[in-house]
């Protein structure tokens, strides 16, 4: 039983201290202009797609996965509020949240599938 807790918990509790990591770096501009905006609103998004994924294939029910990847945005979002270079953004909230509800979905779609 605890085994099988932790193989469904461990790889959604390191993949959020990955996106805390990334989140601690300071000023992630290439200075590619607009692509530099873009390519970083998708890296976003699929961090958080990755999540999502994890969190439904951690509880099997999607409302409660895109609610807690959801609320972890926001902890992100106030996170890079007190990073040097960064900013804590509704709309970036929103682009990871997306994100959340993609990966629950590819997640859920995929496992019902296989069922």
């Amino acid at each position: 039983m605890a085994a099988a807790r932790l193989n469904r918990w461990l790889p959604v509790v390191l993949w959020a201290a990955l996106i805390f990591t990334f989140s601690s770096i300071p000023s992630l501009g290439t200075g590619l202009g607009t692509w530099d905006l873009v390519l970083r609103k998708l890296g976003h998004a699929a961090e958080f797609a990755v999540l999502g994924a994890l969190l439904y294939r951690a509880l099997r029910r999607e409302p409660i996965a895109i609610l807690l990847g959801s609320a972890y945005a926001v902890t992100d979002e106030v996170h890079q509020a007190f990073v040097s270079g960064r900013h804590g953004s509704p709309v970036d909230w929103l682009i990871d949240t997306l994100g959340v509800v993609a990966g629950v979905l590819v997640c859920s779609r995929w496992l019902a599938s296989r069922a």
